[in-house]
């Protein structure tokens, strides 16, 4: 299969990262326009972080005492060695910045929708890297823009 094919074939992944805002804020992130995603130690996340291909969607959450959804980017480079690691087999990927959200869709909010319910971030909420359904990303969105 042609790479053209096969990149036509490939179904957009998304996905949603955490980070502590006094760590790594939005905001730095801004500042950038793209980062990339080093320090992750779990190797769930890391193994997501693997999955993730050029072009899925990021929704950016910002931990912490804040809690809440602020902005969303995208995977520019697939998963490679992480540089940080001082031992072990970690992995990055390399994201950029697409937009921030209107407004921030909080933790009690993301709760509160029936529509997401199942996600990763309510089910396994120390995981720093998890994939979401398109549908679940779309209505996080969609809460950030009403």
């Amino acid at each position: 299969m042609s790479n053209a094919l096969r990149s036509i074939n490939r179904m957009k992944n998304f996905w949603l990262v955490k980070q502590e805002p006094s760590s790594y804020s939005w905001s730095g992130f801004v500042a950038e326009r793209e980062t990339s995603w080093t320090g992750v130690r779990n190797f769930a996340a890391r193994n997501n972080l693997r999955k993730m291909q050029k072009g899925d969607d990021v929704l950016f959450y910002h931990s912490g005492d804040e809690k809440a959804v602020v902005g969303i980017a995208k995977v520019v480079r697939t998963s490679y060695p992480d540089s940080t690691a001082k031992e072990g087999d970690w992995s990055t990927v390399d994201l950029a910045v697409v937009k921030p959200l209107a407004r921030p869709v909080t933790l009690r909010e993301i709760k509160n929708n029936s529509r997401l319910i199942g996600i990763p971030l309510i089910r396994q909420s120390r995981l720093s890297v998890m994939p979401l359904r398109e549908t679940e990303f779309r209505e996080i969105v969609k809460m950030g823009t009403s």
